[in-house]
Parts: C-alpha cells; sequence; structure tokens
C-alpha cells in the first residue's frame, strides 16, 4: 500500500524543484509542470514496474513516453529523485551543453529519456510504437504516456487514437492533463475541444477520470484502476483534471505561468508555500 504522506512529502520537494530550474536561467515551464507533480509521483513510485538502471530496450518493464515535452522541469526533477541519474544534475537546467535541455532529448543520453519530445501531438504516435513492440516481444508490461489537453488540438492525435482502437492495442494507458489552459490562453478560448470522454469513446476507447488529479490517493487509485481496465482488447484513456501551476497561489487557474519564470520575489513566495521535505540539490 502506498504511504501517500511520503509521496506528498515528494510531491512538495518537486515543485521546489521545479521553481528552482526555470528561475535560474529565467526560462521554462512551470505552469503545466506544477500541475503534473502528483501524476509523476505517482507513475514513478507507485505505478510503474520499473527495473534498476536504464536501458533503451525497455524489455521486462513498464515504459513512459511524456509528449508535452515543455514540462520537463517537473520530468528531471522526477528521474532524478526516482535514482536515474545525480539529483544536483538539475543545477544544469537549460544551461549550454547540459543533459537537461528545455525539451527532452535523448542525443544527450540522459537516463530516463526514451524520445525526444515537445512538438506536440507526437508522443501518443510514439508510444503505440512502443506498445506494438511489446506485443511482438512477447512482453506483458505496459506503455504509459501523458499527453496536454491542448494539444490534442493537433490532428495527428486523432489518427493515432483511431489507429490504437483500431489495432486493439490495449497494452497502452494514455494520460490527458486535462487543466484547461494552454499558451495563448484557456483551452475553451483557443479551440474547444468539447467532451474528451465522448470523443475518445467514439473512437473505440476505454475512458476513465480522475476528477482530483492534484490529489495523490485520487490519482494512485485512478491508474490502478487504469491498469485493471487495460488488456480487454481496448486502449485506455485517463481523463486527469489538473489545476495549472497547483501548489504556488499566484500561478494557479491562469495559463499567465505556462512558459514564463518567476522574479527572486515570486520564487520566494512560491518556496515559502512547499516547505524543503528531502534536501534542496
Amino acid at each position: 500500500m502506498a504511504d501517500i504522506q511520503k509521496l506528498e512529502a515528494l510531491v512538495t520537494q518537486v515543485r521546489r524543484d521545479i521553481l528552482r530550474q526555470v528561475h535560474k536561467v529565467n526560462s521554462g515551464h512551470p505552469g503545466g509542470s506544477l500541475g503534473c507533480a502528483e501524476f509523476f509521483v505517482a507513475l514513478y513510485q507507485e505505478i510503474m514496474d520499473r527495473k534498476e538502471g536504464f536501458d533503451m530496450d525497455g524489455l521486462g518493464e513498464d515504459l513512459f513516453f511524456l509528449s508535452n515535452g515543455h514540462i520537463s522541469p517537473v520530468f528531471y526533477s522526477v528521474l532524478a529523485r526516482s535514482g536515474y541519474f545525480p539529483v544536483d544534475e538539475l543545477n544544469t537546467f537549460r544551461l549550454l551543453n547540459s543533459r537537461l535541455q528545455g525539451h527532452p532529448t535523448t542525443h544527450e543520453g540522459l537516463p530516463g529519456i526514451r524520445v525526444a519530445s515537445g512538438s506536440l501531438g507526437q508522443g501518443l504516435s510514439v508510444a503505440l510504437g512502443a506498445a506494438e513492440a511489446k506485443k511482438l516481444n512477447g512482453c506483458g508490461h505496459t506503455i504509459y504516456t501523458l499527453m496536454g489537453d491542448g494539444e490534442l488540438q493537433e490532428g495527428q492525435n486523432w489518427e493515432a487514437i483511431m489507429y490504437a482502437a483500431a489495432n486493439k492495442i490495449d497494452n497502452i494507458i494514455a494520460t490527458v492533463d486535462l487543466n484547461g489552459q494552454q499558451i495563448d490562453g484557456s483551452t475553451d478560448d483557443v479551440l474547444a475541444l468539447g467532451s474528451m470522454r465522448a470523443k475518445f469513446e467514439a473512437f473505440g476507447w476505454i475512458v476513465l477520470d480522475i476528477k482530483q488529479g492534484n490529489d495523490m490517493a485520487a490519482v494512485i487509485e485512478g491508474l490502478k484502476e487504469a491498469k485493471k481496465l487495460s488488456g480487454n482488447g481496448k486502449p485506455v484513456c485517463v481523463l486527469m483534471h489538473t489545476v495549472m501551476g497547483n501548489g504556488v497561489d499566484f500561478m494557479m487557474h491562469t495559463h499567465a505561468w505556462h512558459g514564463k519564470a518567476p522574479n527572486d520575489e515570486q520564487l520566494a513566495i512560491g518556496l515559502a508555500q512547499n516547505a524543503e521535505t528531502l534536501g534542496d540539490y
């Protein structure tokens, strides 16, 4: 059984990591990163079946692919604090010659990164390829992926969504971060998405909601339920309702912090709201 208090302490530290990474270089995407902290911690600490070490073949373990690669600060933080690379390497975020680029890439050989991402709309397609490879290799593990809601405005997603159901790719769990915000405003104002549940179900997917995507227990319960629903001839979609900028009051419920770093005063406020729990890098 998950130690919720321990996982929540890690989430708080991850929020500090996110804020400090983007502040140092005055660049990055704190909003979506903060909103997905619970998801990443739950996935890597409780849900995925992971091997020790890292290799690109990924045989005998669950795999994760990040589609909305701009939320790399939360990804890097959780990877580091899950043992993939030294935590103090977070101090190199977005610097020249760093392995921690603004969008994750494979060229630098950073453990935990399986695909270069950030060109929105492509992650699900890559994940489906990995899911089919798992089946061809006789590997019964699961592929996980995360997409932003705004990137579902990209047409390639819907080709992939249609393909997955038509080919009965049932070893994939695709989570959509439904925070209702994107770089230019709310998703409703930019290009309304309508009912995500109705769309995915019409395309032949099993769909479930995590109504409290910033509640650790709810995220774990939802992802475990998704795993139970997989393997039944249909792909599984998790609609995870989150708050952009969660945990830092002035960043919440607005697109303004999609891609803007806090200044010194704002950093101090954000850190004061997220006490150091596991030690800063």
